[in-house]
């Protein structure tokens, strides 16, 4: 086990270039498996969860070249079927959760698809369902094996349909989405996720060949196409990672500048942590945050407590909710935290509230804050990381509180942030890996 060791108190200065999104990158990988044609991709983040997909897909006989920092091609020219079937991989792909994306690339494209339980953070019940049920839709026949926990699905000739998504899945929709591709007339999917990651995904199936109308919408047309070309993509800039900085200029007291954001994909992010009193400029497509001695929560027009909730796409994204109620322990005001999705995300502000952090845990997905107004710091504790955006959160609460503080398990945070020790401590963090 790793552990960050955190002198707190301590304020930035400098710039910051976020890296490439780790939710994007593991849907654009998996795409690369309907063709046989090289694709390239750049701005790949050097994280663990991403650099164990590429892993999983070289061991399934996709070759893999690295062309330099962030770059990789991919060839899916010579794909392994039968090691589907072995328990190496079992392991590999029941360790990560975005390993369920190879499910509608590998159906479309060989006519059979199976994976294992994929892994993934403990926050909470994340089903499976909407990902078969579409499948289906399709024309796929689903089994699921309880004693080894293996989904199937197999179908030789897929064809267009007319489908309403359940729910706005975001790997749901990519999974179905990359199968329609390839099936036989028109696919309607209504109901879909929209994320930047989503329409990164149409736009680089576009590039290779495929037909989709809606692009950016929550209402895709597909037209099927009998297969589909190499191409070179780059993915967008993290956006989690560029609220993660944001609310950390705040909560330190820091002024940071956060270079190459892609604003057009930033959505709600910036306007929700400026509701939070966050003082920021936008300046091309850098952000910088100033130093914010104090900054005070909003309230809604007719006095009520603000209220931070997730939502699909447009809606705020629930990766940052931990992010938003950290960065609200040293604001003046009160805030109401409202995780909808995920039933196990909150729970990490016990850690916060031993650090001396007010909050009210109200439910499993309700928590509310009442600032400190920066009147009483939070103190360094001995703490572990439960996920990968709470520990995020954790190391933010760390580094604004007075003494030292320890962070086991920092494993969790190295599945989706890349070298974030060292970045944070270019900047004047002073972020110790044991």
């Amino acid at each position: 086990m790793t552990t960050f060791r955190i002198k707190g108190g301590t304020k930035l200065s400098g710039s910051i270039e976020p890296q490439g999104a780790k939710n994007e990158a593991l849907q654009i990988i998996c795409c690369v498996l309907l063709t046989a044609e090289p694709v390239t991709i750049t701005n790949i983040p050097d994280i663990r969860d991403v650099n164990k997909l590429i892993e999983l897909l070289n061991s399934m006989g996709v070759k893999v070249t690295r062309n330099g920092p962030g770059s990789v091609t991919f060839q899916a020219d010579s794909v392994n079927l039968d090691y589907l079937q072995t328990a190496e991989f079992q392991d590999k792909a029941s360790a990560l959760r975005g390993s369920v994306m190879i499910v509608g690339p590998l159906l479309a494209r060989f006519g059979t698809a199976r994976i294992p339980k994929p892994g993934g953070d403990k926050i909470g019940r994340r089903r499976l369902d909407t990902h078969f049920i579409g499948l289906e839709k399709l024309g796929a026949t689903f089994d699921y094996d309880p004693e080894t926990q293996f989904y199937q699905v197999t179908g030789k000739k897929l064809k267009g349909c007319y489908h309403l998504l359940d729910e706005p899945s975001v790997t749901g929709t990519a999974n179905i989405l990359m199968a329609s591709v390839l099936a036989e007339g028109t696919t309607t999917l209504y109901n879909t996720a929209c994320e930047p990651y989503l329409q990164q995904l149409s736009s680089m199936l576009i590039l290779m060949g495929a037909k989709i109308e809606g692009h950016g919408s929550n209402l895709l047309k597909v037209t099927g196409v009998k297969e589909l070309s190499g191409t070179d993509h780059r993915m967008l800039p993290d956006m989690i990672e560029i609220g993660s900085f944001i609310g950390m200029a705040a909560i330190t007291n820091s002024d940071i500048t956060i270079t190459n954001c892609r604003i057009d994909m930033l959505g709600q992010i910036p306007d929700v942590f400026r509701k939070l009193g966050i003082q920021m400029e936008i300046k091309g497509d850098d952000i910088r945050v100033f130093g914010n001695e104090r900054y005070e929560i909003n309230s809604f027009i007719d006095g009520s407590t603000l209220t931070v909730a997730d939502g699909p796409w447009p809606g705020f994204t629930p990766d940052l909710l931990s992010i938003v109620l950290v960065t609200a322990t040293q604001a003046k005001g009160t805030v109401l935290v409202h995780q909808k999705m995920f039933e196990s995300r909150l729970f990490f502000v016990d850690k916060l509230i031993d650090m001396g952090a007010q909050i009210i845990l109200c439910d499993p997905h309700r928590a509310t804050v009442i600032g400190l107004d920066r009147q009483i710091p939070l103190k360094g504790i001995r703490m572990t990381s439960p996920d990968i955006r709470a520990g995020v959160s954790l190391l933010l609460a760390a580094m604004s509180a007075e003494g030292t503080s320890i962070i086991d398990n920092v494993e969790q945070i190295d599945r989706g942030y890349q070298n974030i020790d060292k970045r944070l401590n270019a900047l004047g963090a002073k972020i110790e890996r044991l």
